[in-house]
């Protein structure tokens, strides 16, 4: 039980976190959905911190591990949100930029857990 308030406390503030920074990233882009992109690069290369420096140098407790990234980090990414902006840039017939989002959004989302995993590794730790 007490794992599940500790994953929900985490998704109150990672839904409260994306909201904020979502919205300040796409201030300013009107059509674009480059803020959903921008929570999903920055919770990535978050999760793949938090993950391989979990795993390589032992830091976090399992509790503190599951806040982080199921509760904080699960309700701070948006696949789904992702996935409605996906189809409709698709409804509306403007392929580059269905494109862009997609392939956009899962290269850049890849190489923020490989960049994570190099800073975690040159920080101290790691195979």
């Amino acid at each position: 039980m007490n794992l599940l308030i500790l994953i929900g406390i985490g998704g109150f503030i990672g839904a409260v976190l994306r909201y904020l920074v979502s919205g300040w990233i796409q201030n300013g882009a009107t059509t674009f959905p480059i803020g959903t992109m921008g929570v999903n690069v920055i919770g990535s290369f978050v999760l793949g911190t938090i993950l391989f420096a979990s795993e390589y140098k032992g830091i976090l407790s399992e509790e503190t591990r599951i806040f982080l990234t199921i509760g904080l980090l699960g309700a701070f990414t948006t696949m789904s949100t992702f996935s409605y902006e996906s189809f409709r840039l698709l409804e509306s017939k403007d392929f580059l930029r269905v494109s862009f989002n997609i392939m956009g959004t899962i290269f850049l989302t890849i190489s923020a857990i490989y960049l994570s995993k190099v800073l975690v590794i040159m920080i101290g730790g790691g195979k």
